[in-house]
């Protein structure tokens, strides 16, 4: 896999988050995408984005506020919150990525849905870093992969987000490798 130069993906917290979240999806998307990572958060609250009659949070303004806010030699930003998003065009999403842009975001919200106390924290840290690769991955050009084991694959639900790897498939790490070079 190629490495990105002294560039970073930013980390961005928005609200109180698991301290060992935040670690392991740092070195987790350290590992797929092959450079440092920062945990900065960037935004303290997400007001701006409320709906107030669906009581959940429109995405996009929040990714180009992101954007905005890249501190210098920041590759990629992945945002992560606790809140509902939606997109007009869908009810609610795990997340959001500007395709070939610069920023991204997760929530947490949906992604403790069916967890039973036995593997409640295993399996929700999975999803999480799952929902962020794949969020990132959009930020790299990659589009949704119609193998179903891929990141990349698009998720219906949290079953269809436990039921992937949590690794590109071949064509994916091709795709990726190659983003990676041009941006180098």
């Amino acid at each position: 896999m190629s490495t990105l130069p002294e560039n970073s993906i930013v980390i961005s917290p928005i609200g109180d988050l698991d301290k060992e979240l935040l670690e392991q999806l740092a070195k987790e998307i350290s590992r797929v995408f092959g450079c440092s990572t920062q945990i900065i958060p960037l935004l303290q609250d997400l007001d701006f984005a409320l709906d107030i009659e669906k009581r959940q949070y429109h995405s996009t303004p929040i990714l180009e506020i992101l954007a905005s806010k890249a501190p210098p030699r920041t590759v990629k930003i992945l945002g992560i919150a606790q809140v509902d998003l939606f997109i007009p065009i869908l009810t609610y999403v795990y997340g959001e990525a500007q395709l070939g842009g610069k920023a991204c975001i997760i929530s947490t919200y949906r992604l403790k849905e069916g967890l039973s106390p036995l593997s409640s924290t295993v399996l929700y840290y999975q999803r999480v870093v799952k929902e962020a690769i794949h969020e990132l991955g959009h930020t790299f050009k990659l589009r949704h992969c119609r193998d179903q084991a891929c990141i990349m694959h698009y998720c219906r639900s949290t079953r269809d987000v436990d039921l992937k790897s949590d690794q590109l498939c071949r064509y994916c790490t091709i795709l990726l490798d190659d983003e990676i070079k041009r941006l180098g």
